[in-house]
């Protein structure tokens, strides 16, 4: 009897992409990402008046642009970028094990999303609160907030929905390239032990000689 993972496992991924490719091309594109992030970090934390924007614009009186918050997301960025080219390298070179930590990062901005979308269930007024924090000059904010609310909740629940869906196919495909290897690894051991078992249970000849003279085999008896 198969088990429930069994019969989610698949060594491709996008139709004709391998798990391993798919995890590495995964794992280069977070990368690029978090590089860019990081890029536009580390330009407002040395110009900060083209980047820093006024409560007046924000409609609230907190900072999100201070020195604190951008050093924050920074070590954030720099921490998405080690664990993204640990998957990479990981897949690559065939180290289960340097995937694990992208894997962990998947599963936990996963729960984040879904408690978000729980959010927006239970509290859907929160998106009109939103909209309204928003700054005056956010595109197409008049219409948006012109809306009917309980279409704007199905908006929104249906694009976080496929956003989860997708991330879910994405967490499929790098948990089935951590399985690939692992299950190669474990594979190419066996095939090690199998075929080098003569060598690994026969003693050396003059051990087996000092063995045979200290326990000489029982004597011949006829029938």
């Amino acid at each position: 009897m198969t088990s429930p993972w069994d019969r989610w496992y698949s060594s491709s991924c996008c139709m004709c992409c391998h798990v391993r490719t798919g995890t590495i091309i995964l794992g280069v594109w977070y990368m690029i990402i978090n590089a860019v992030v990081l890029l536009i970090l580390l330009t407002a934390l040395s110009d900060p008046s083209q980047y820093r924007l006024t409560s007046v614009e924000l409609g609230s009186d907190f900072d999100f642009m201070d020195d604190a918050n951008i050093c924050i997301a920074t070590a954030i960025s720099l921490l998405m970028i080690l664990i993204c080219g640990m998957a990479t390298y990981g897949a690559y070179k065939q180290h289960a094990a340097w995937i694990i930590p992208f894997f962990c990062y998947q599963i936990f901005d996963f729960a984040l999303n879904t408690l978000v979308a729980f959010s927006v269930i239970v509290y859907p007024n929160t998106i009109q609160d939103y909209l309204v924090q928003l700054p005056s000059n956010f595109p197409y904010k008049e219409e948006i907030m012109s809306m009917n609310p309980t279409c704007l909740v199905m908006i929104v629940l249906l694009f976080i929905g496929v956003i989860l869906a997708f991330k879910a196919y994405l967490i499929g495909c790098v948990w089935n390239c951590y399985r690939y290897i692992n299950g190669r690894v474990t594979s190419d051991m066996l095939f090690y032990v199998t075929t080098n078992d003569t060598t690994v249970l026969l003693p050396p000849y003059d051990e087996a000689v000092t063995i045979s003279s200290k326990h000489p085999p029982p004597p011949y008896m006829s029938a």
